[in-house]
């Protein structure tokens, strides 16, 4: 019974196509429904500046056409840029070939893993009390004792609130007098029960990085490596989950198709029953 409680416009939705003409099925109603529903963005604007990996240049942002009328040029003129900037920057995806030689690029993720139940992991309150704070299985296994057990293929988001000190790099990383950063991040076991045991399809977090500041700190990256090794995309800085329940919604994970790409600033939104 939770289940079919979870999704109830889907459900609503799904009655309605079998209402269509079988000569001319339809997705229209199911499109329909699910623009009924509040919708969250959960992506930064990305610009030059914005928090990122330390080891990564800055974005540039160049003009080429700013609706003055140049010779050779037809009309009144328009307006056009040229944005460099390194893949993972922004709210991003990180594909397989991130970390995982001859791994899955971002133009090889199936548009069938992009459209997801979106899981959310409140654990913002345990993080105001302790910035170092990661997910554990124990915690995972609370949230399914109120919600039901995780839908296999889910999207899984930690909510840190992390995301409310964007677009301040210091506060971000929250280094203290000897340099090291404490900000908060998953943990192997829970990546583990979620991927293993759970058979999520991918995650996201708010922060710069799936490992916790004390561990990026030395350069120890081992939990962003078990994600995209095991053949999983991850979304990096991502925002406004608190404005999405821990269960219930869906998240259209959407990014452009950049041929053996490693990454690529992703746009992504959940659709909330009302």
């Amino acid at each position: 019974m939770r289940a079919l409680f979870r999704f109830p416009v889907l459900c609503g939705a799904v009655c309605l196509l079998s209402q269509a003409s079988a000569e001319t099925p339809s997705l229209w109603p199911l499109q329909e429904q699910l623009a009924k529903q509040r919708m969250v963005d959960l992506t930064h604007s990305f610009a030059p500046g914005i928090p990122h990996w330390p080891g990564f240049p800055n974005e540039e942002i160049r003009t080429i056409y700013d609706f003055e009328k140049k010779p050779g040029l037809m009309g009144t003129g328009f307006f056009a840029q040229v944005f460099t900037h390194v893949g993972q920057w922004g709210t991003h995806v990180d594909a397989p070939a991130h970390f995982a030689k001859g791994g899955r690029t971002v133009d090889r993720i199936p548009l069938r893993e992009m459209i997801l139940p979106l899981v959310v992991f409140d654990v913002h309150k345990e993080v105001a009390k302790n910035s170092d704070y990661t997910l554990s299985v124990e915690r995972i296994k609370k949230w399914e004792a109120d919600h039901g057990a995780i839908p296999k293929g889910a999207f899984v988001a930690l909510r840190t609130d992390w995301s409310k000190r964007w677009p301040d790099a210091a506060a971000m990383e929250n280094r203290d007098a000897k340099g090291i950063a404490h900000y908060p991040g998953w943990s192997l076991p829970a990546l583990r029960f979620l991927y293993e045991e759970r058979g999520a399809t991918a995650n996201g977090h708010e922060t710069t990085d799936t490992d916790p500041g004390l561990a990026t700190t030395k350069d120890d990256y081992t939990l962003e490596t078990y994600v995209l090794t095991h053949d999983h995309y991850q979304i990096e800085l991502l925002t406004n989950l608190d404005q999405v329940p821990e269960s219930g919604a869906v998240i259209f994970a959407t990014f452009p198709k950049p041929e053996g790409g490693s990454g690529f600033p992703a746009r992504v939104f959940a659709a909330v029953p009302k």
